[in-house]
């Protein structure tokens, strides 16, 4: 097998049984716990460094030397600001920003599986086929998965056009009914009320493209943890919203990837005051809640639960995302890699862009 590729590549292929079963996670339930990734991370740091170290120390002539680390440059330094990126805005879940941080770490150069010594011969005598100019085989992989996904994000974006649902997110979200929350994977989003160029600082860009809201994995831990269902709490959100309502002895929160069923305790207001408007130190128990179970709820903070639920209760329509379990397109653009190459490259090529 050594004739057919080095060690480091022939390793490299252990991504796609990988990358098969965290996309049937996502299919299942849009959320792969993190120790998930940590073998493939740990594969990684010891290829990037095994091949760093034979670049270095071995033969290679300067010119292989000088393209090796930019390809290494481009990879980590295009690929995991640009997934963080995408995080921010919403377009990615937590898991896909994760998967092509290892893929850029994994992937700077092309892997080369010479078939030819094992007696396979013409145009897949050598994988893959297709190889760009620039040689970053983590931009290979991006280009393939983004073709894998694009018509998911146009059809959204037509479908939302369509109905009048014109957005910032249109193209990575969806608006449902706010009833209907507790049936979805996702988290909502929170478009700012201002335009792009109202405040050019890094912290009001940041803040411009920070959609990401409320995970709805965790309000389903929230709705356990305090016994009521999601259309009690909606029913009556300002009895719910005082802390004094929170149960003595709360559940146990489970992990969010279920549907809260109907049922649980209701509280009641006090004698019709009007608790909207009074203010509490910590609105809907966000804060007892937090503490109280093991873990984060995903990342989420009390001001991601307060908000979440302050703009569920009060919007008829809200617009959650992703809409799509990213990871599915990307094992598809992995095997396209592998195996064909560069997809777009290849159309540039034919039509005389590349």
């Amino acid at each position: 097998m050594l004739d057919v590729a080095t060690v480091p590549d022939l390793l490299r292929l252990l991504v796609l049984p990988f990358f098969g079963y965290v996309a049937w996670r996502d299919i299942e339930t849009r959320r792969v716990p993190d120790k998930t990734w940590l073998p493939l991370a740990a594969l990684a740091v010891v290829l990037l460094v095994w091949e760093t170290i034979a670049i270095v120390t071995g033969d290679a002539t300067s010119i292989e030397r000088q393209r090796y680390y930019i390809r290494v440059g481009l990879s980590l330094g295009f690929i995991i600001p640009l997934s963080y990126l995408f995080w921010l805005m919403g377009g990615f879940g937590g898991a896909d920003a994760k998967a092509f941080f290892i893929i850029a770490a994994l992937f700077p150069t092309y892997p080369e599986y010479t078939l030819a010594e094992i007696g396979i011969e013409g145009t897949f005598a050598t994988l893959p086929i297709v190889q760009t100019t620039i040689g970053v085989f983590a931009l290979t992989i991006l280009s393939n998965t983004v073709l894998a996904g694009l018509g998911y994000p146009v059809g959204l974006a037509i479908k939302n056009a369509l109905t009048g649902y014109v957005s910032p997110g249109m193209f990575i979200a969806k608006p449902i009914q706010s009833g209907d929350a507790i049936e979805e994977y996702g988290s909502v989003l929170e478009f700012p009320d201002r335009g792009l160029l109202d405040d050019l600082s890094l912290s009001g860009l940041r803040s411009y493209f920070s959609w990401r809201g409320l995970d709805l994995d965790a309000l389903r831990m929230y709705l356990q943890w305090r016994g009521c269902s999601f259309a009690e709490l909606t029913a009556d959100p300002a009895a719910f919203r005082d802390p004094d309502s929170l149960p003595a002895e709360p559940n146990p929160p489970g992990d969010g990837s279920f549907v809260v069923g109907e049922g649980g305790g209701h509280f009641a207001t006090d004698g019709g005051t009007d608790i909207e408007e009074r203010e509490f130190d910590d609105p809907w128990g966000a804060a007892a809640f937090l503490d109280d179970i093991e873990g984060t709820a995903y990342g989420t903070t009390p001001e991601d639960l307060r908000d979440g639920l302050d703009q569920l209760t009060s919007s008829d329509v809200v617009w959650i995302s992703p809409g799509i379990p990213f990871l599915v397109p990307l094992f598809v653009g992995l095997l396209v890699s592998f195996s064909y190459g560069d997809l777009l490259f290849s159309i540039l090529g034919a039509v005389g862009l590349a």
